[in-house]
């Protein structure tokens, strides 16, 4: 007989408690404790069934190992088509792994995991959707125009009959779409409350481990921005991808907040067309406005994504302050370190902003948090103050200090060969950089500087 209880739940973090609390001890959020019942089935009626189990169906208890009687072997990865995919997952998929993937609506989510399905030539992949139908799918498919390949689609929200299915079908990928609408009959509240999405996360979690089928997951997100659910959702997966973008711009950014497998540093970079989602191989150049004359206030500067270097442009625009406090407003930099440069260059560079407005924008929509920019947006401050263009075939690469001096960055060939890859005759770094630096297979013209100063005089005056 299956037993009925009732508890609540914290829609922020996922806390369990026996009674109403209208402050939640675990993350101090007022007002987020809902009430949900909870049903507990017999385990023959639960979820995935461990294909491990002993005779009667009685799993047998794990045994503790010590650490250096553990064999370890790399683990297998699948390789798809998609290299931007390959690289954000640190080398492409793992068996048995659970990958969560989340987004604004409508940014791409399952165009993208319905895209790699049908790459994926020779494996079969279980597509289940619980938000669309099969017709919509089959539109979606016609409109990537991607090859043929062994994908099937089946449109269902409970897991228990999900089961089912992969028992008979054994796939070799699964993707859900999406978690907030799967249901499972060991919980009794509704798709999407905090319960049924730990308890279905938990079951698909067991499965992947259990059966070494890669499985990935669509999650919503709510306003904020932040994935929809209890934290413990995050806590689960192996992996957590971020799509980003505007929906107003064709260009989307695939980010990884969370990977059990690689690095958590890498971003791949798409572009929305029509027949779908292109691979943005050489993202520096769209990062990089077209212009046919030099306008002041615009820098490149180099940045760091994981193993990927960027050049990315740097506009500032300095205009005096009309209404008494000078505004200072950044886009993709960070508002605290811009407020610190710009005390270093009326301090140590002798520039007067302290009655000046400064807007800062880091084009392409990119957030940088690299402190190798600090140079480009520096010359491009200035640049707009002096109203004087720096040529666009200058590029920067260094950190500034508090003294206005200029210091060194980490992997400073890897940089100086994108700006050489993409046409830039000139390099500022810092001198730190030259040691054990071998320019003799570098044809751009590196400029080494210590201070602030060195660098106003080589493009400025």
């Amino acid at each position: 007989m299956a037993k009925l209880k009732t508890t609540y739940f914290c829609q922020n973090c996922g806390q369990q408690s026996a009674k109403w609390l209208g402050r939640c001890p675990s993350c101090g959020e007022w007002n987020t404790y809902v009430e949900e019942v909870v049903q507990k089935d017999e385990p023959e009626k639960g979820g995935w069934r461990s294909p491990s189990a002993g005779p009667g169906g009685i799993k047998v208890a794990a045994k503790p190992k010590a650490l250096h009687a553990i064999n370890y072997e790399e683990q297998p990865r699948v390789h798809t088509t998609d290299a931007e995919l390959n690289r954000v997952l640190g080398g492409g998929i793992v068996q048995g792994s659970l990958v969560l993937i989340g987004g604004e609506p409508g940014i791409g989510k399952s165009t993208l995991l319905l895209q790699i399905a049908l790459s994926l030539a020779g494996m079969r992949v279980l597509y289940v959707s619980g938000e669309e139908s099969e017709q919509q799918i089959k539109m979606r498919a016609e409109r990537l125009d991607a090859p043929t390949s062994d994908c099937h689609v089946m449109t269902e929200t409970s897991t228990q009959n999900i089961f089912r299915v992969v028992e008979h079908f054994e796939p070799e990928i699964l993707i859900i779409d999406s978690i907030q609408t799967m249901q499972s009959s060991l919980v009794e509240s509704g798709a999407g409350s905090v319960s049924q999405v730990r308890e279905c996360t938990a079951e698909f979690m067991k499965f992947a481990k259990e059966s070494g089928v890669p499985v990935f997951m669509i999650g919503h997100i709510t306003k904020e921005g932040s994935l929809a659910g209890p934290k413990v959702l995050e806590h689960m997966v192996d992996t957590v991808l971020t799509f980003e973008g505007d929906r107003h711009t064709t260009y989307r950014i695939l980010r990884t907040t969370k990977n059990r497998f690689g690095s958590t540093d890498e971003l791949g970079i798409y572009e929305m067309l029509g027949s779908g989602l292109r691979q943005v191989t050489n993202p520096s150049e769209i990062l990089i406005s077209q212009r046919d004359e030099a306008l002041s206030g615009v820098t490149i500067g180099s940045m760091l994504e994981g193993n990927r270097p960027l050049m990315i442009e740097t506009q500032a625009l300095v205009s005096v302050a009309t209404y008494g406090t000078p505004q200072r407003s950044s886009t993709g930099f960070d508002a605290k370190r811009l407020n610190m440069l710009l005390a270093v260059l009326e301090k140590r560079g002798g520039f007067r902003l302290g009655q000046q407005d400064v807007f800062l924008n880091i084009a392409g929509g990119l957030r940088v948090e690299d402190p190798a920019i600090d140079l480009a947006v520096c010359a491009a401050v200035v640049s707009s103050y002096e109203d004087i263009a720096i040529p666009p075939s200058v590029a920067f690469a260094a950190e500034v200090g508090l003294g206005g001096e200029v210091r060194a960055v980490s992997r400073i060939e890897s940089r100086i060969a994108e700006a050489e890859k993409l046409g830039f005759k000139q390099m500022f770094i810092s001198k730190y950089n030259m040691k054990g630096l071998d320019t003799k297979g570098f044809k751009i013209n590196i400029k080494p500087v210590s201070r602030l100063d060195e660098v106003f005089q080589g493009v400025l005056m």
